[in-house]
């Protein structure tokens, strides 16, 4: 069955500073993400009403590491299958080197296209990943080093992407974050605008 498309002509009938509530598969055109940005509509994704329809949406997360992080994630792979997730590894697939941001452009694509809820990147450090990450719009990738950056980084920003640093953090460590970077939910409300001024941003520099 065809996923749902959200464009810029669905939002014509909206008002300016309105909402429109799609479904968490529904795949947004950049079209409509810049007018809703510059027509400061909020897009809001609503909730599967059964738990079947919830883990079919929730189970892909994409997983992208440099030759630093290709340890840690084969490590959070095994955790996201335990967990009932689907893991989708795009790469590295050794400890040859390799560079960072092609494999963070690589987990920002498949979570910005909808090819994943959402993604993982990781290298040594897990600054360079975030900044790659960040470069292509409509990803939103923090970098999260304890249990309160990962929770805030979701309640507060809806970040879409886990960035990791693979020296900076133990396995168990990193685990814990991943767990718990998954299950928060973000919080709204208040924090909605600035993820649409945020949105607006991208937008602006796009022209």
């Amino acid at each position: 069955m065809p996923r749902p498309v959200l464009t810029a002509q669905d939002l014509e009938k909206i008002a300016d500073n309105g909402e429109i509530a799609i479904a968490p598969d529904t795949l947004i055109t950049p079209l409509a993400r810049d007018a809703a940005a510059e027509r400061g509509i909020t897009i809001r994704v609503e909730q599967p009403k059964s738990e079947s329809a919830a883990s079919n949406y929730a189970q892909i997360v994409a997983l992208g590491a440099d030759h630093g992080g290709y340890a840690l994630k084969e490590q959070l792979k095994k955790y996201l299958r335990d967990w009932g997730y689907t893991p989708l590894d795009l790469g590295t697939d050794s400890t040859e080197p390799v560079d960072y941001p092609d494999f963070a452009e690589v987990v920002a694509n498949a979570v910005v296209r909808g090819d994943a809820w959402r993604g993982v990147a990781i290298d040594s450090a897990g600054i360079g990943s975030a900044i790659a990450a960040n470069k292509v719009p409509g990803a939103r990738a923090a970098q999260c080093y304890d249990r309160a950056s990962a929770k805030n980084s979701r309640e507060h920003n809806d970040a879409n992407i886990l960035s990791l640093g693979a020296k900076m953090l133990s396995d168990e460590s990193a685990r814990e974050i991943l767990a718990l970077w998954l299950e928060t939910n973000f919080a709204a409300g208040r924090h909605q605008k600035r993820i649409d001024k945020i949105r607006a941003i991208e937008s602006r520099h796009q022209k």
